[in-house]
């Protein structure tokens, strides 16, 4: 045998053994990995519940949460579309709470002060105020956004409009449909962002029922679910007010 075919020889044996050598390592650390997935699967799954979510999950929600909370500039606007960009057809992102038909004779905003002292107002003596255009690329948690066009008030104008400066200074506003079915909650610094409005137009008409007539939140800041239709109560807390889908397992802050 040739010193040449020696070395070749002994080279394929080398590489043959190595390959083999690595063939088993990875097998092992693919077997141990799902083996720890299941442990950590089982594990999870056997975690109580908080708030709707498994607890070690909810914790990471709460650390996102005040991440956001810390980063979160109001001054900053979401992006702004021009009206030719809204869509005509705008889908509806829930139906909890919603109303088939309402008494708007009859219907009140009820703003809740402190307890004992609750305002009531008309649809009227909320169109007085400055109105403000709002399109923005809204954004369901099912995956879908479009940019639609909504017109109304201003949180932030309203509640200085209403004389309500000791309730901007607590840390949560809460906001309940007409029939109580749906409700949510939000850190005040997005409810005040500028572009939050108490909506009662769409593409320039009134809010079609399915929309939210008479009165529905539009907050840019927040994913769909906290744009709460058909309000029927707002009031104001330094605690988490109820939040329907973070009952369920959903993230609270729910910002973008």
């Amino acid at each position: 045998m040739s010193k040449q075919d020696y070395y070749s020889k002994r080279t394929k044996e080398v590489s043959k053994s190595s390959l083999t050598k690595k063939l088993v390592i990875s097998f092992f650390v693919f077997a141990l990995m799902v083996a720890s997935g299941i442990f950590a699967w089982k594990w999870l799954n056997n975690q109580p519940k908080e708030q709707g979510a498994l607890k070690p999950l909810r914790k990471v929600l709460e650390a996102n949460e005040r991440i956001l909370t810390t980063t979160f500039d109001s001054s900053k606007k979401s992006k702004v579309y021009s009206e030719r960009d809204a869509v005509k057809k705008v889908r509806v992102n829930g139906w909890i709470g919603i109303k088939k038909e309402i008494d708007t004779v009859a219907w009140r905003l009820q703003v809740v002060r402190k307890p004992g002292d609750t305002l009531k107002l008309t649809l009227d003596d909320i169109k007085k105020l400055p109105k403000e255009d709002v399109i923005f690329d809204f954004k369901c948690i099912e995956g879908w956004s479009q940019v639609t066009h909504w017109a109304g008030v201003p949180l932030k104008t309203f509640m200085e409009y209403y004389h309500l400066n000791e309730q901007e200074q607590m840390k949560y506003v809460g906001l309940q449909t007409i029939d109580k079915k749906y409700y949510v909650g939000i850190d005040m610094p997005s409810a005040l962002q500028s572009q939050t409005i108490l909506c009662y137009e769409l593409n320039n008409e009134p809010l079609p029922m399915n929309q939210g007539y008479p009165l529905r939140l539009i907050i840019p800041v927040k994913y769909g679910i906290k744009h709460i239709k058909q309000i029927g109560t707002i009031f104001f807390s330094n605690q988490k007010p109820p939040d329907y889908w973070a009952e369920r397992g959903y993230d609270y802050y729910a910002g973008l």
